[in-house]
């Protein structure tokens, strides 16, 4: 019944004002974290190939060097023949130690970097470790490998410390060339330029240092933690941070050329950037924890589009121009779901359901796509249409690389090799 007195009619009726104003409030918030969807579909464009190989797949001088695989992280490696992978392991190297981030390649070396800052320098084609060496108290990057030098961030140099680390080590002469220590923790995993290596770290700072020698060459400040690596196209670095924004500077001087934040009401739903942007179409692609995937012109930052997704989006994009589907960005998503996605509009050409929830990079192999779930799961898709390949019941993060004659599967803390196939003949390690 209701209150048959004027003033208990007025507490009800302020007491119902105030649980419809908290409903208005939380739908708000609600609404800021997740913006929804936006698509501008007259940002510039550039339809074409995203990448070309480094060195013939499976030959001696092949290389991966970077997290990613190229320097525009576009986590695309071509392949002239489709390659499938079987479930035979050729070699395996094992651990208690937590293995978040994927190895590089170069010559006949696989170069892995584990979570408590060892560093393994692996042949590729039979998983013997010739050299292993601690850099530090923890780590959680891939290694960039260039002319005979893999380059590392570590997240604490010295136990009980804050601070980070950059080594630059040989792993040809087993030696540490250089080392530096940073004013706070670094998981960026580097990259190499005409002779320059690039990363961020936790305090917002990006450096570039001269590759030879660690001189410092210039320093950016962001908003906030840089904690994904940096993509680099046409003399710009591309990287999101903490406080929500996207950036395009020179890779020259490190100067701004443009900063874009997520569009979020207010600022709340620009959330954080916490994985590597891929560049591709003349465009930046990028997950952010706010449940979107963005799209920003690579010339002036201008937003193209904003795609949500049913979950935090940590996974790093895999880009590139599929035949009879057209250019694609590839992502995971906390919501168990991959999704494919119009790059140009990021309108979904298809999703799946992953089997588990999705943090680490997604990675393309010829016409597949890889994943891992937090669930302990690896899985190849068809670009095309999103069917499943292949799986096994290993990883969590970050899910293969692959030299054109094996795969190169993370487990949770170690490295399985298994063999490939293809046009059904089996592929022999070299």
């Amino acid at each position: 019944m209701f209150p048959r007195s004027r003033k208990g009619r007025v507490l009800v009726g302020l007491l119902v004002a105030a649980i419809l104003l908290t409903a208005a409030a939380l739908a708000f918030f609600l609404n800021a974290r997740n913006p929804g969807d936006v698509s501008n579909p007259d940002v510039a464009f550039k339809a074409g190939s995203t990448t070309k190989p480094k060195a013939k797949p499976g030959s001696a001088n092949f290389a991966w060097p970077f997290y990613g695989y190229d320097a525009a992280r576009t986590h695309n490696f071509p392949l002239d023949k489709p390659l499938r992978p079987t479930h035979k392991v050729r070699w395996s190297i094992g651990s208690k130690i937590l293995l978040e981030f994927n190895p590089v390649a170069g010559g006949k070396s696989l170069f892995l970097l584990k979570n408590n800052a060892s560093f393994y320098a692996i042949k590729r084609a039979t998983g013997e470790v010739y050299w292993k060496k601690m850099l530090g108290e923890l780590a959680a990057s891939s290694p960039a490998y260039v002319d005979g030098v893999a380059y590392c961030t570590i997240l604490v140099g010295v136990h009980g410390s804050n601070k980070g680390r950059v080594v630059a080590v040989d792993p040809g002469k087993q030696k540490i060339l250089w080392s530096k220590d940073l004013a706070s923790r670094a998981e960026s995993s580097p990259l190499v330029r005409n002779g320059v290596l690039y990363f961020g770290s936790e305090n917002g700072t990006v450096y570039a240092l001269r590759a030879k020698t660690g001189k410092m060459l210039w320093t950016f400040k962001a908003g906030g933690a840089v904690k994904g690596g940096l993509a680099y196209a046409n003399g710009k670095l591309f990287f999101g941070d903490y406080s929500g924004h996207v950036h395009g500077i020179s890779a020259a001087n490190g100067k701004e050329i443009w900063s874009s934040g997520g569009g979020g009401a207010l600022g709340l739903g620009d959330g954080q950037f916490y994985g590597t942007a891929a560049v591709a179409f003349g465009r930046v692609y990028i997950g952010n924890t706010n449940s979107s995937v963005y799209s920003f012109s690579t010339s002036n930052g201008e937003l193209a589009w904003r795609q949500g997704t049913g979950g935090y989006v940590y996974s790093s994009a895999a880009v590139a121009n599929v035949p009879k589907l057209g250019p694609t960005v590839f992502i995971g998503s906390y919501d168990g779901k991959i999704y494919a996605l119009n790059a140009q509009s990021g309108s979904v050409r298809w999703s799946q359901n992953a089997g588990g929830r999705i943090s680490g990079g997604i990675q393309i192999i010829g016409d597949l796509v890889f994943y891992s779930t937090l669930e302990k799961k690896t899985a190849a898709l068809a670009l095309r249409t999103g069917r499943t390949i292949w799986s096994v019941p290993k990883g969590q993060f970050n899910p293969v690389i692959s030299d054109g004659s094996l795969l190169f599967v993370n487990s949770i803390t170690g490295l399985f090799a298994y063999e490939t196939k293809t046009n059904g003949k089996l592929n022999s390690a070299r």
